[in-house]
């Protein structure tokens, strides 16, 4: 395991109420400076594959890429990694519907998290975090960007297409749009947010990444 590994599980497992001792030690020793928090897997995927994209190295960097699994979970992170913890600057992106909790976790620490419409973040405070918001969430950003037809291009070459289309002739995705459907088709299998969240993302063009995710590697 990396160094950057060993740190993101000392983290979660001091902000899961365990002693933070290993994650001070860790980061005492390392070049960390910036801790990416995402609510879950298939976000970091899509961050540390956009970063691949442009040629960096965010562990090099001193980015520590985060999934807290549950966006609820914002608040114990960052009272560990913040000001009160190991006092490392903090970022990420969360889902418009998770505002709040996001808004809470950081009102001391520094700005309310940004909408995608803002293109330039307030650096208020010397904590300077900025979070990026999706108007749904990365998935739902992704598929826009790309578009359903170059999405259901991409499920097909993953293999996936039969399972996709037996998915949308489910009572339940009647009368929702291509789009929704899509986003659904995504979480209903373990492991497949992850994997598209890395195949969305490479298949995106320099004009078409979305713009949260496009702030927030660009604040980095």
């Amino acid at each position: 395991m990396t160094d950057m590994g060993a740190f993101r599980e000392a983290v979660t497992a001091w902000a899961a109420g365990g002693p933070g001792d290993l994650a001070r030690e860790l980061a005492a020793r390392m070049p960390v400076r910036t801790v990416v928090l995402l609510e879950g897997p298939s976000d970091r995927a899509a961050v540390e594959a956009l970063a691949r994209s442009r040629g960096r190295d965010l562990e090099a960097e001193g980015v520590c890429v985060l999934a807290m699994n549950g966006a609820m979970s914002v608040g114990r992170f960052a009272r560990v990694l913040g000001p009160d913890g190991l006092g490392l600057r903090l970022t990420g992106l969360c889902d418009e519907a998770e505002r709040g909790y996001y808004s809470r976790a950081l009102e001391q620490d520094g700005p309310e998290p940004r909408t995608a419409l803002r293109h330039t973040p307030d650096r208020a405070g010397a904590r300077d975090h900025a979070f990026f918001v999706c108007a749904a969430d990365l998935e739902d950003e992704l598929i826009r960007a790309l578009g359903v037809s170059r999405v259901e291009e991409l499920v097909r070459e993953e293999g996936d297409l039969r399972a996709l289309r037996t998915f949308q002739r489910q009572p339940a995705q009647h009368g929702r749009s291509p789009q929704r459907q899509l986003r659904r088709f995504l979480g209903t299998k373990k492991g497949r947010k992850i994997h598209y969240g890395r195949v969305l993302v490479e298949a995106l063009a320099p004009g078409q990444v979305p713009a949260p995710l496009e702030d927030l590697l660009t604040a980095l």
